[in-house]
């Protein structure tokens, strides 16, 4: 297992982590991801400790809870022995402050996680969101308290826009308080804007990236295909509910290069699609997913290789969207601004 610096840290993560979104399987939105339980949990970490892969991603949100509750469950014994990472911000409760980044909510969220866990820290933890009602100051000199206490390690971002992370990174610089070092956000072959703002900002910046749903909500596994019937399935069936809108052409692009990539290699579609995120600059870890010990086994297969770079040249052709502006303005100035901190 191939192990990377998280951003401006000292800690050493695998380039794999395994996404625990399909632990527990509670509610209609959950049950979509993954139903899996204790004992099918603790064999999956078997493999991933067989593999050199010690790194675990929850979520408070995840099947309200349960996502944690199983994977502290699966363990059991070997806490010592892994890294952990949980997220908080979302909804939580009926209550008015069960919801935020506030000292109240944070506070209370960490402590909540911890007891479904079992274990007295948590050695990653996210803001799952941005929350523009709570002042940046407040949320981290409460997570800043966190770490002193010893009840989280290292501190990140999910889903903030650049202008969130870099206003955070101001305040932890001006104030003298816990800083982000990571960044986990959406970032796959058919969703590339990631690139455009947030990835010169982490390279700037010194913030390491862990990307979520790297095989784009599940439409880079190899099952959907130009020109075959796509009406049943995960997707079909109402799996792409909270994800990001992809455009039909655009995916059976990136997918038949993916298709003719992974024939030659000698590999699945899946693992082709992983490689290329796993060498893009900033990326420090891949989030993998897996339903069943069968999926998992595969997403493994992804490191150990890597591809040409004529590979990869062709997967950012296929895969290439005309950024927004001001980024395609900037591209005509190049010559200042080369890749990558210039997508």
């Amino acid at each position: 297992m191939e192990h990377r610096q998280l951003g401006r840290s000292g800690l050493k993560v695998p380039a794999l982590s395994l996404g625990t979104g399909t632990f527990g399987g509670s509610g209609e939105f959950f049950e979509r991801w993954g139903s899996t339980q204790v004992d099918e949990a603790g064999r999956m970490v078997d493999i991933c400790l067989d593999h050199g892969l010690n790194f675990f991603d929850t979520a408070d949100v995840y099947s309200a809870g349960r996502s944690e509750e199983v994977l502290g469950q699966a363990l059991k014994g070997r806490r010592d022995r892994v890294l952990i990472s949980s997220k908080g911000t979302f909804t939580m409760g009926d209550g008015p402050n069960d919801v935020g980044s506030s000292r109240y909510h944070i506070t209370r969220a960490v402590e909540a996680s911890l007891r479904r866990l079992g274990t007295d820290h948590i050695d990653l933890y996210f803001m799952h969101g941005f929350d523009a009602l709570t002042p940046v100051d407040e949320t981290l000199r409460a997570l800043d308290d966190l770490i002193t206490a010893g009840k989280i390690g290292y501190i990140g971002a999910s889903n903030f826009s650049g202008w969130h992370l870099m206003k955070s990174l101001a305040t932890s610089e001006k104030w003298g308080l816990g800083r982000y070092v990571a960044y986990q956000g959406y970032y796959s072959l058919i969703g590339r804007d990631y690139e455009w703002e947030l990835m010169p900002l982490a390279l700037d910046q010194g913030v390491g990236t862990m990307v979520w749903s790297p095989l784009g909500w599940g439409r880079l596994t190899g099952k959907i295909r130009r020109g075959q019937d796509n009406s049943s399935g995960r997707i079909a069936s109402g799996g792409a509910v909270g994800g990001p809108p992809v455009d039909d052409e655009q995916l059976f692009r990136v997918v038949d290069v993916l298709d003719e990539i992974a024939r030659q290699r000698e590999k699945t579609v899946a693992q082709v699609a992983l490689n290329w995120v796993l060498r893009r600059p900033s990326v420090a870890n891949v989030v993998i997913g897996a339903r069943n010990e069968e999926q998992l086994q595969q997403n493994l297969g992804a490191l150990g290789w890597e591809l040409s770079a004529e590979d990869i040249a062709r997967l950012d052709e296929a895969s290439h969207k005309e950024p927004v502006y001001p980024y395609w303005h900037q591209k005509g100035f190049a010559s200042r601004n080369p890749k990558p901190t210039r997508w």
